[in-house]
């Protein structure tokens, strides 16, 4: 059976939550029944709660309802990758399970990717519904990631996105780079993206995964893809000729100490001058050498993720 669309929603200790979230699915999806063929694909994040049995009772009542669970938490990110290398609908969206995102949304961003070409449409929470602190991040980051990835965009970080089926197959997510998937999509080649204003509602059950590493650990991956997608080879190149300097120059000052000592058999200030000068070269070149290989098994290493 052709699956229209695919519903990926990763969760974590999100038991109270669930079964409204399902519910609340099928309600916003209830009137496309006849002609929309959906399935909705939870994703357990390592839960210790009971959490993973409310999927599993929900999946025996509704075969649309399918359940993938990782027995320790990887992180949203990772998540989101299992969800996606599952999912057959034409158009997937994502949506966090802690009913702070409105379901009803739902066949609007369906509509967008489907009848109007996009490649992604990202919510914008513009009235967010969360503590002073995480708001004043989000915005800080989010004024962050436009300016260095020139995509106008208010809202990197909403849970709540639609994107098409060629998208989600040719990328991979990993360790909290899902911020960035529109930056992703756009360095991939797709680069049809939509902004659509969604309702925020405010958390009901448990308390948020935000805290202050995760910020900065964003920040740092953001910068690390912009210079990754910029620079490309060039970075790993500039070390490599540096290397080659270093090695001529310790080359030159080796050569010239074995001459001057073995042959002139005179050891003055200028000699023991060039001989630290020597050592100095030595250890620049050793930690250019490392640092170029370094560089090029985390490029190769780094491009084939993503």
């Amino acid at each position: 059976m052709k699956i229209n669309l695919s519903l990926v929603i990763p969760f974590y200790n999100e038991s109270n939550s669930l079964k409204e979230i399902y519910e609340s699915i099928k309600f916003s999806i209830s009137k496309y029944n006849n002609i929309l063929k959906y399935e909705i694909i939870f994703v357990d994040d390592g839960s210790i709660d009971n959490s993973w049995l409310i999927i599993r009772q929900i999946s025996k009542l509704d075969k649309r309802v399918k359940g993938l669970k990782f027995n320790t938490n990887f992180g949203k990110s990772t998540a989101l990758d299992m969800g996606f290398k599952y999912c057959k609908g034409d158009v997937i969206i994502t949506m966090d399970a802690d009913l702070q995102d409105n379901s009803r949304e739902i066949p609007f961003l369906y509509e967008i990717i489907k009848y109007n070409n996009y490649n992604l449409v990202s919510g914008w929470k513009k009235n967010r519904k969360d503590s002073f602190i995480k708001i004043f991040s989000s915005k800080f980051f989010n004024f962050f990631s436009k300016t260095a990835s020139n995509i106008k965009l208010n809202d990197f970080n909403c849970g709540l996105k639609a994107y098409s089926f060629d998208l989600v197959k040719r990328i991979n997510i990993h360790d909290g780079i899902h911020r960035f998937i529109p930056i992703i999509s756009k360095y991939k080649g797709f680069s049809k993206i939509y902004e659509k204003k969604v309702f925020h509602f405010s958390r009901v059950y448990g308390k948020t995964k935000f805290n202050n590493n995760r910020f900065f650990h964003g920040i740092l991956d953001l910068i690390f893809i912009i210079f990754n997608d910029k620079f490309k080879k060039k970075s790993i190149y500039f070390l490599g000729i540096l290397w080659i300097i270093f090695f001529s120059i310790v080359f030159f000052l080796f050569f010239f100490i074995i001459i001057y000592n073995f042959f002139l058999i005179k050891y003055n200030i200028y000699t023991k001058l060039i001989t630290e000068f020597f050592f100095l070269f030595l250890f620049l070149f050793i930690c250019f050498f490392f640092s170029w290989i370094l560089s090029e098994l985390f490029f190769y290493s780094f491009r084939r993720k993503i």
